[in-house]
């Protein structure tokens, strides 16, 4: 091949790749750019498990802020403001927005995650960040309620740690139904079973405590009832003192898979 034609075909093909690269930059930024937002698609992370924030009230928000999507140009859309729009609201963690050509917004939010409910002092959940997020009037997340005399600093700190311990172990996150703070700042729990308040005291050594009442519930009261108490006391070393219906306190004194009545303190 002789070289005038050699570099002709290379000059041709290099303006072909120019032409083609050229094209295709307009073809995506401006003319894709200028086509309409004809669709919405909003989606809700983890909306079967709780729902704190619905699509409606997201598109709301678009629609009183001007950023609506709907019947814009691509090019008029700005995602990141979107984005930044809706991370102000308290119920959403984590929001991503972006455009497609074909005309479709997509908008993807993840919700907090509520770990328990604080109503007493004040009304709000902790979420699994440790932070405080407020109520929402229309939807409510099934978690741990605990009642009473909460402070944030106590909510987010120390009860954060034990309502922890209490959901990831099966025993009793099956067992406990309410947590209550007394004026005193001392636990009370309620049980799913039977009609015994058990008096935990303090958050120190907590899992010492809870030790104990799991070893009267599977060797004590499976042999005299649930019913017999109406409190349960753990707040003494090695020991458990119990409150008769219609009596006085007496400690419990366990023996081998056997608990037995009585008055002599005794190492569970």
């Amino acid at each position: 091949m002789k070289p005038v034609v050699k570099y002709s075909l290379l000059s041709v093909s290099i303006v072909f790749v120019l032409g083609f690269v050229a094209f295709t930059m307009w073809y995506f930024t401006v003319n894709r750019e200028d086509k309409v937002c004809h669709e919405l698609e909003i989606s809700i992370s983890d909306s079967e498990k709780s729902k704190l924030i619905n699509q409606q009230e997201i598109a709301l928000i678009l629609e009183q802020t001007g950023l609506n999507p709907i019947g814009k140009s691509l090019q008029r859309i700005k995602s990141e403001s979107i984005e930044d729009i809706l991370q102000e609201n308290e119920m959403i963690k984590s929001v991503e927005c972006y455009k497609s050509p074909s005309g479709l917004v997509k908008i993807n939010v993840e919700q907090r995650s509520p770990k328990f409910r604080v109503v007493g002092l004040g009304s709000y959940y902790v979420d699994a960040d440790r932070k405080v997020m407020p109520v929402s009037p229309d939807f409510a997340a099934y978690v741990p309620v605990v009642s009473g005399r909460v402070t944030v600093t106590f909510a987010v700190g120390p009860l954060f740690d034990f309502v922890t311990f209490l959901e990831e172990n099966p025993f009793w996150n099956a067992q406990i139904e309410q947590i209550y703070v007394r004026d005193d700042k001392k636990i009370e729990l309620v049980p799913r079973v039977g009609d015994a308040i058990v008096l935990l005291g303090t958050l120190d050594n907590f899992q010492t405590k809870l030790e104990k009442l799991r070893k009267l519930y599977l060797y004590g009261f499976n042999e005299f009832g649930w019913n017999r108490y109406k409190k349960i006391d753990l707040q003494y070393k090695d020991q458990v003192v119990c409150t008769k219906v219609g009596a006085d306190p007496e400690p419990l004194k366990m023996v081998a898979k056997e608990v037995n009545d009585s008055i002599i303190p005794s190492k569970l």
